[in-house]
């Protein structure tokens, strides 16, 4: 895990909580095998977006030294401060909150790791065309 706090903005998609394979047994059944990771329509998700690679490293610091270090998910209401604190998405003052959006709304490496994020994980710090991400996957459904 400590390898994931080094690698920054090269997270590619990369899952830096360990554990979170049970995340699929919070999802009420209707999931594959697979918890549904690439095969699902929709996907709720808060995100933290910074413009400096820097800030999103500073950012998943905190997460990592909080919960993401001990193997722990974050909780969503403590992302959300974090979204509030560093984010420059207009999100960012509902808590990084997303909401449901379906496959093909986000671009690129954005949809690539909200859709391949398990549910209640949180990404490693990832680059878009619009700066530097974490997301915290909260559901996904067809």
């Amino acid at each position: 895990m400590g390898k994931d706090a080094k690698a920054g903005g090269k997270g590619k998609g990369k899952q830096a909580g360990g554990g979170s394979d049970e995340a699929g047994s919070k999802g009420k059944g209707k999931a594959s095998k697979s918890d549904g990771l690439g095969t699902c329509t929709y996907v709720k998700a808060r995100h933290i977006l910074c413009e400096k690679q820097g800030k999103i490293n500073e950012a998943y610091k905190k997460l990592q030294d909080g919960w993401l270090g001990n193997g722990d998910k974050v909780p969503p209401a403590e992302f959300a401060k974090l979204a509030a604190e560093y984010s420059k998405c207009p999100s960012g003052k509902k808590g990084g909150d997303l909401g449901w959006f379906p496959r093909g709304k986000m671009a690129g490496p954005f949809q690539e790791v909200a859709f391949s994020t398990p549910i209640g994980a949180t990404s490693a710090a990832f680059k878009s065309t619009h700066g530097y991400h974490i997301i915290l996957c909260e559901g996904r459904k067809n």
